[in-house]
C-alpha cells in the first residue's frame, strides 16, 4: 500500500507505477479507465458506503415480501429507482438498459464516457441489479446442492471422518461466503460496480490477484459445464441400456446448452433454479426409497463407486460370480492404492461445497446486496441437512458400492431411469448457470477490456453473446470428454480450483481488507471534492501496523486459514494427479467412443 501525503495514491502495492503528485479535483468515476490502479481502496469504500445507505433507504420504504413471493420469486424485472435523487426523473430498468448512455458501465465506450453525467452513470448500474434475495437462495442452492456424491465420499473416508469433514467444510464454506460478502459491501457501489470475483481481488490486492482469479474461474466453470454434460451423457446411456452410442448421449446435452445458454441475466434463471432444487429433492427421495428395498448396481460400481476409488477389491466379483457383502467403516476403509482414494473422496467433499466462485456474481445482480448473507446461510444450512441425511442413508444401504452419482447405483432399471431423467433436467439448469457466469467472466475480462466489445445489454453484446455460447459449450464438452477418469477429473478440479475459490481466496481477500482498514484508522477519509487520500505510511511498515492493529487475532486466523487451504489444495492435487496417472496406465474409456463406462 503506497502512501501520498499530497494527491491521490493507489491502494495496491504496485502503486509506484501510477502517476503521482497533487491533483486539483477528483476524477469522476465515469471518467476512470476500466481497472484503474490509481483508484484507492479509500475511494472504493467511500462510494460503497453511499450505495449501502441508498439501498437501506429503499428497503425501509419497500412493501414487505409475501410468503408466495419468497417461495416463487418473480422473473426479476429490475426495480424502479424513482425518487432516489432529488429533482431528477429516473428511468425504469428497461429504459436504462436500452439507453445508449447505459453503455457507460464499461470501458468499451470510452468515446462517450466524458459526456455521461453522474446520474446517468449510476442509473445504468442500478438498472442491472434486478435479482431478489429469494432468487439468490435458489441460485446458491442450485449451484452448490449436489448430494449425489456424498455417499461416495463417506464411503472413501468412513463414518467419522466423512461426517466430520463434511461438517467442517460446510462451516468453513459459510464463513468464506461471509468474508466475500463483507469485502463486496466495502468495495462495491453504483459508481464502481464489482461485477465478478476478480474485481474483489483487484480492489484489495491488485491486478495480479485479479488475473489469477479470472484464469482459474474460467477454467473451473468451463470444466464444470463439461462435467455436467458428461454426467448427463452417462445418465442417458444408462437409460438407453447402452444401445445409444455414448458420445451421442453426451453431445446431445452440449447442443441443448447452445439454446439454454442464451439466458443472459441471473434474475431470469431464478425460476429455473427453483425448479432445479425441486428436481434434486425428488431424486433424493426416490433413490432413498429404492435403495432401502433393492441391491446395489454391482456393474456400475466397478467404475465409479467408493470401493473402486479405494482400489477395486471390495467391489470385485468372486470367482463364483457373487459380490462381496456391503461394508461400512467407522474410520478410513482399507485401500490397495494408499491414501489417494480417501483424499479423492475428500476432494469430492470439497467439490460438494464449491459454489463460492459464483457468490460475487450473485451479489452483483442483487437489488440489495446486504440480503445475500441471509440467502447464503439459509442455503448452506439447507444444503448441509440434505448432504448429511442423504449421504448417510446412501452409505448405510450401499456401503462401498455407493456410486459417485448415487442414483446411477440403483439396480431396478425403471427407477434408475426416472432418476436419470430428472437428473439430466436438473443438470442442464446447473450447467446453464455455470456457463452463464463462465462466459461473463471471459466476456468482461477479455472481450470488453482488450477487444472493446459492446456491453452485454446492448444489441451488439446480445448478438456476440449468442455467437459465443455454442463455442463455449463445445470447448467445455471437448475438454471434459477427452479425460476418461470421471471422478479423477472432479478431484483435480476441486483441488486446483474449487479449494481456492471456496477457502483460500475468501480468506486472503478478507485478510487484505481487514489489514488495510486497520491501517486507515486515524487517517483522513477520502475527499470526493479533491480526490486526495492522505496516508501516514506505506509499504511493509503499513502492512505490519495494519496486521497487528484492532482484532489482530482475526488476521492471524485468516492467515492460518489461507495457508491451511493452500496445503489442502496441494494434498488434494497430489492425490488426484496420482489417481489420474494410474487411470491412464491401462486402457480407459473416454467419451469419444460408443461404449459407456457404466457398462462395467
Amino acid at each position: 500500500m503506497a502512501s501520498e501525503k499530497e494527491g491521490y495514491s493507489s491502494g495496491h502495492d504496485d502503486a509506484s507505477k501510477a502517476p503521482r503528485g497533487p491533483v486539483s479535483a477528483a476524477i469522476k468515476p465515469q471518467h476512470r479507465a476500466l481497472y484503474d490502479v490509481n483508484v484507492t481502496l479509500e475511494e472504493y469504500m467511500y462510494y460503497a458506503e453511499k450505495a449501502r445507505a441508498e439501498e437501506d433507504a429503499v428497503a425501509a420504504t419497500s412493501p414487505p415480501t409475501t410468503l408466495l413471493e419468497t417461495l416463487f420469486p418473480s422473473k426479476g424485472a429490475a426495480r424502479r429507482i424513482e425518487g432516489l435523487q432529488p429533482n431528477a426523473v429516473q428511468p425504469d430498468a428497461k429504459e436504462a438498459q436500452d439507453s445508449p448512455r447505459a453503455e457507460g458501465d464499461n470501458a468499451s465506450a470510452n468515446g462517450n464516457r466524458m459526456e455521461i453525467s453522474d446520474l446517468e452513470w449510476t442509473n445504468a448500474s442500478r438498472a442491472l441489479r434486478s435479482a431478489s434475495a429469494a432468487a439468490c437462495f435458489y441460485l446458491i442452492t442450485t449451484d452448490i446442492l449436489g448430494p449425489f456424491g456424498v455417499g461416495f465420499s463417506i464411503g472413501t473416508m468412513g463414518w467419522g471422518e466423512g461426517i466430520g469433514l463434511f461438517t467442517l467444510f460446510g462451516l468453513c464454506a459459510g464463513f468464506s461466503g461471509y468474508l466475500l460478502w463483507k469485502a463486496f459491501l466495502n468495495v462495491d457501489s453504483y459508481e464502481f460496480p464489482a461485477k465478478n470475483y476478480g474485481d474483489l481481488g483487484f480492489r484489495i490486492w491488485g491486478p495480479w490477484l485479479r488475473y489469477s482469479i479470472n484464469f482459474l474461474q474460467a477454467v473451473q466453470l468451463t470444466i464444470s459445464v463439461g462435467v455436467i454434460v458428461i454426467s448427463n451423457g452417462l445418465s442417458i446411456s444408462q437409460v438407453s441400456k447402452f444401445r445409444l452410442c455414448y458420445v451421442v448421449c453426451c453431445l446431445i446435452w452440449a447442443v441443448v446448452g447452445f439454446f439454454s445458454g442464451q439466458i443472459r441475466t441471473l434474475s431470469k434463471l431464478g425460476l429455473l433454479a427453483n425448479f432445479a432444487v425441486v428436481l434434486n429433492l425428488m431424486i433424493m427421495f426416490i433413490s432413498m426409497g429404492v435403495m432401502a428395498h433393492s441391491e446395489p448396481n454391482y456393474g456400475a460400481a466397478q467404475a465409479g463407486s467408493a470401493g473402486a476409488a479405494l482400489g477395486g477389491l471390495s467391489v470385485a466379483p468372486y470367482a463364483n460370480g457373487t459380490y462381496p457383502p456391503i461394508e461400512r467403516h467407522g474410520g478410513i476403509p482399507p485401500s490397495t492404492n494408499g491414501f489417494t482414494g480417501s483424499i479423492n473422496g475428500l476432494m469430492n467433499g470439497v467439490y460438494a461445497y464449491g459454489g463460492a466462485q459464483l457468490f460475487v456474481e450473485f451479489m452483483a445482480e442483487l437489488q440489495r446486496p446486504r440480503d445475500f448473507l441471509k440467502a447464503m446461510w439459509g442455503a448452506q444450512f439447507f444444503i448441509y441437512a440434505c448432504y448429511m441425511s442423504y449421504g448417510s442413508f446412501v452409505y448405510y444401504y450401499q456401503g462401498q458400492y455407493a456410486n459417485q452419482l448415487a442414483y446411477q447405483g440403483l439396480s431396478p432399471y425403471a427407477w434408475q431411469t426416472v432418476c436419470n431423467m430428472l437428473a439430466v433436467l436438473s443438470g442442464i439448469i446447473a450447467a446453464t448457470l455455470y456457463g452463464n457466469i463462465g462466459i461473463k467472466v471471459i466476456y468482461n475480462n477479455i472481450f470488453l477490456e482488450f477487444f472493446r466489445a459492446p456491453p452485454l445489454h446492448s444489441l451488439g453484446g446480445k448478438i456476440l453473446w449468442a455467437i459465443i455460447v455454442p463455442i463455449y459449450w463445445i470447448i467445455a464438452f471437448i475438454i471434459a470428454a477427452s479425460i476418461p477418469d470421471f471422478f479423477g477429473l472432479t478431484s483435480v478440479t476441486a483441488a486446483i480450483c474449487l479449494v481456492q475459490f471456496t477457502y483460500t481466496f475468501p480468506a486472503f481477500i478478507g485478510l487484505g481488507l481487514f489489514v488495510q482498514k486497520n491501517a486507515m484508522r486515524g487517517e483522513e477519509a477520502f475527499d470526493p471534492v479533491t480526490g486526495i487520500v492522505r496516508r501516514r505510511d506505506s509499504g511493509v511498515k503499513r502492512w505490519i501496523r495494519g496486521f497487528f492493529g484492532r482484532f489482530w487475532w482475526l488476521n492471524v486466523v485468516l492467515l492460518v486459514y489461507t495457508l491451511g487451504s493452500l496445503a489442502l489444495s496441494g494434498l488434494g492435487a497430489y492425490a488426484a494427479i496420482e489417481g489420474m496417472i494410474e487411470a491412464f496406465t491401462s486402457p480407459q474409456i473416454n467419451t469419444f467412443t460408443c461404449k459407456s463406462p457404466l457398462e462395467g
